[in-house]
C-alpha cells in the first residue's frame, strides 16, 4: 500500500501474471497524491501458498472481502495491467458498485482476443522469465518489445511458485469479457501499445469499442509502457483519475 491524499478516491492496482507488487513500484511513484492499493496474488511475491485454481469470479470476490478486511468501503478507482486487466474488467462488472473509474492497460477481453506473437506466447506459458535474471535480459526486448527498464524491473523481482503461476494461467483459460463489457458503466480509460508483441492494440480498440464510456490512448511503446512511457503515460492516467 501506498499513502496519498485523503482528498482523492484510492487506486487499486491488479497486475500481470507471475508479477510482486514491488513491479508496481514505478506506477506508484508517480502518482504521490493517491492511496494506492495492491495485493500478491495466491502463490506470488508475499502471498501464502496457492493451493487450488480460482476463477476470475472468486479473484473478484477476493478482491472485496481484502477490501472490507481493510476498511475500504466508499469507491475506489481500479487500474488492471495485462492479466490484471482481465481481473480489473471482471471486478467492474461483478462490483460495480466498489468502483468509480477504470483504467485497462495492455489487456483484451480474454479468451476472444487478437493473439499476440507465438514465440513470444509460447515464453510466457514458462515463469522461466521470473526465475532466471540471465533469461529475462537475453529475451527482454523480445518479450515485451520494450527496451528500456529491463535492469530495474529485474531488480524487483520476486519469483512466483510454480503453482502460483500456472492457476494464473488457469483462470485466465477461457474466459472472456466481451459478453458483459456493454454493461460496464464506468468511465474507462483504455491504454495500449502500439509494438505490444503479447497484446497487439487491437484488442485495445476492441475494449473501447465494446465498454460504452471508454475512451481510447494509444501510445507508442510495447507491452511495459506504463514503465518504459512512465513520463508520458502516467500524467494522462493522473489526469483521468483526478477529473471531476
Amino acid at each position: 500500500m501506498w499513502h496519498g491524499s485523503a482528498e482523492r478516491v484510492p487506486l487499486l492496482l491488479f497486475n500481470g501474471i507471475g508479477a510482486n507488487v514491488e513491479l508496481l513500484a514505478p506506477i506508484a511513484d508517480r502518482l504521490p497524491d493517491v492511496e494506492v492499493i495492491a495485493f500478491d496474488a495466491p502463490g506470488v511475491g508475499g502471498s501464502g501458498p496457492a493451493y487450488r485454481p480460482y476463477r476470475p469470479w472468486q479473484y473478484a470476490l477476493l478482491t472485496t472481502r481484502l477490501l472490507d478486511e481493510l476498511g475500504y468501503r466508499r469507491k475506489v478507482d481500479v487500474l488492471g495491467v495485462s492479466w490484471g486487466g482481465a481481473m480489473a474488467q471482471q471486478l467492474a462488472f461483478q462490483a460495480r458498485r466498489r468502483v468509480r473509474r477504470l483504467v485497462l492497460a495492455a489487456t483484451s477481453t480474454g479468451a476472444l482476443m487478437v493473439p499476440g506473437h507465438p514465440r513470444v506466447l509460447l515464453k510466457l506459458a514458462s515463469p522461466r522469465r521470473y526465475l532466471d535474471a540471465d533469461y529475462l535480459e537475453r529475451h527482454f526486448a523480445a518479450l515485451y518489445s520494450d527496451e528500456k527498464g529491463s535492469g530495474d524491473h529485474a531488480a524487483r523481482i520476486k519469483p512466483p511458485t510454480l503453482p502460483g503461476y500456472l492457476f494464473q494461467l488457469l483462470a485466465g483459460a477461457g474466459w472472456t469479457s466481451a459478453p458483459f463489457l456493454p454493461l460496464i458503466p464506468h468511465e474507462t480509460l483504455v491504454l495500449t501499445g502500439r509494438r505490444d508483441p503479447i497484446v497487439p492494440s487491437i484488442n485495445g480498440r476492441i475494449l473501447a469499442r465494446l465498454i460504452p464510456r471508454a475512451r481510447l490512448q494509444i501510445v507508442d511503446g510495447g507491452h511495459l509502457f506504463l514503465m518504459s512511457q512512465a513520463i508520458q503515460v502516467m500524467p494522462l492516467i493522473d489526469e483521468f483519475l483526478a477529473a471531476d
